[in-house]
C-alpha cells in the first residue's frame, strides 16, 4: 500500500507543479478581490438595511400624520377657519375700541374745553360784578361761584322795605349796575329767586311768605326788563318762601341772611347738549 500512496502523492505534487506560480498569484489576487468586494457589498447591504429601517420608521410616522390629517381635515380646517374669523373679529374689535377711545378722548377734551370756557366766563363775570358793585356794602351783597354757577345774593334791606315787595330807589341803582354787566353778555340767562325767613306775613296783597318771595322776585325782573332793557326771555322769576334757608331762623342774624334775593347765572347747558348730540 505504501507504494500506492507514494504514487498518489507524487501525482498530486506533479499536478500542483503544473500550475505556474504566476497564475496562482493571479488567482489568489482575484480571490482576495472577490472577498473584498463581498465585504463591501455586505457593508453596503447592512447600511441599506439600516437606511431602509429608518426610512420605514419615518414612512410610518409620515403615513400616520397624513392619515390623521385626512381623518381630521374638516375639523382642522373648521378650527382654523374659526380662528381666522375670531382673529378678524378681535382685530376689528380692537380697532373699534381704539377709535372709541380716540373719540371719547376728543369728546372729553371738548367738554373740558367747554368747561374751561365757562369757568373763565364765570371768573370774568364775578370780577366785573365785584368791580361794578365795589361801593356797595359787602354785608348787603355777596357774589360767589359754587360748582361752576355764579350766585349774586342781595339782602332784602338793600332792595325792599320790611314786609314790602316794591324795590326802593337806591336799590334800583344797584340793580342797574348788575344789569350793565349782564347786558355785556346777551346770551347768558339767569334766574331771580325770592327768599324769606320763617316769620309769617299776611296782608291785603299777600297771603303768606310764598306770595312775598315770588312778588319780590318779579319786582326785580320787571325793573331789569323795563328800566335796563334786559330781554325778558333771558330771565326767570321764582319764589322759595322760607324753605331754602342759608342760616338758622332761631336768631335775628340768621333770619336776616335768609331774607334775600338771589340772582343765579344759569349754566349754558345747550352748549353741552350740542356736544352730546354731536358725539
Amino acid at each position: 500500500m505504501k507504494p500506492l500512496h507514494l504514487a498518489a502523492g507524487f501525482m498530486l505534487i506533479t499536478s500542483f507543479a503544473c500550475v505556474s506560480t504566476k497564475k496562482y498569484k493571479a488567482l489568489d489576487a482575484d480571490y482576495k478581490k472577490l472577498v473584498t468586494n463581498e465585504k463591501t457589498c455586505n457593508d453596503r447591504l447592512r447600511n441599506q438595511q439600516t437606511l431602509n429601517a429608518e426610512l420605514s420608521t419615518q414612512n410610518k410616522l409620515l403615513t400616520g400624520q397624513v392619515d390623521y390629517l385626512k381623518q381630521n381635515s374638516n375639523q382642522v380646517l373648521g378650527a382654523l377657519q374659526d380662528m381666522s374669523v375670531l382673529s378678524a373679529k378681535q382685530a376689528e374689535s380692537i380697532k373699534q375700541s381704539l377709535q372709541n377711545i380716540s373719540q371719547k378722548d376728543l369728546y372729553i377734551k371738548d367738554l373740558q374745553s367747554a368747561i374751561n370756557r365757562k369757568d373763565s366766563l364765570n371768573m370774568v363775570l364775578v370780577m366785573n360784578l365785584k368791580s361794578s358793585l365795589n361801593d356797595v356794602n359787602d354785608k348787603d351783597i355777596n357774589i360767589k361761584v359754587e360748582k361752576g354757577v355764579v350766585y349774586i345774593d342781595i339782602s332784602d334791606k338793600l332792595l325792599f322795605n320790611s314786609g314790602k315787595y316794591a324795590v326802593t330807589e337806591n336799590a334800583q341803582k344797584v340793580l342797574g349796575k348788575v344789569a350793565k354787566v349782564l347786558n355785556a353778555y346777551p346770551d347768558i340767562e339767569f334766574m331771580v329767586e325770592g327768599h324769606t325767613d320763617t316769620v309769617p306775613i299776611r296782608t291785603e296783597c299777600m297771603d303768606d311768605n310764598w306770595d312775598l318771595s315770588v312778588k319780590r322776585a318779579t319786582s326785580v325782573v320787571r325793573i331789569l326788563q323795563k328800566q335796563y332793557n334786559i330781554r325778558p326771555a333771558r330771565m326767570t322769576a321764582s319764589g322759595h318762601s322760607e324753605y331754602v334757608p342759608v342760616a338758622s331762623n332761631d336768631l335775628a342774624e340768621g333770619r336776616a341772611l335768609n331774607r334775600r334775593t338771589r340772582i343765579i347765572i344759569l349754566p349754558q347747558l345747550d352748549q353741552f347738549f350740542k356736544l352730546l348730540v354731536k358725539k
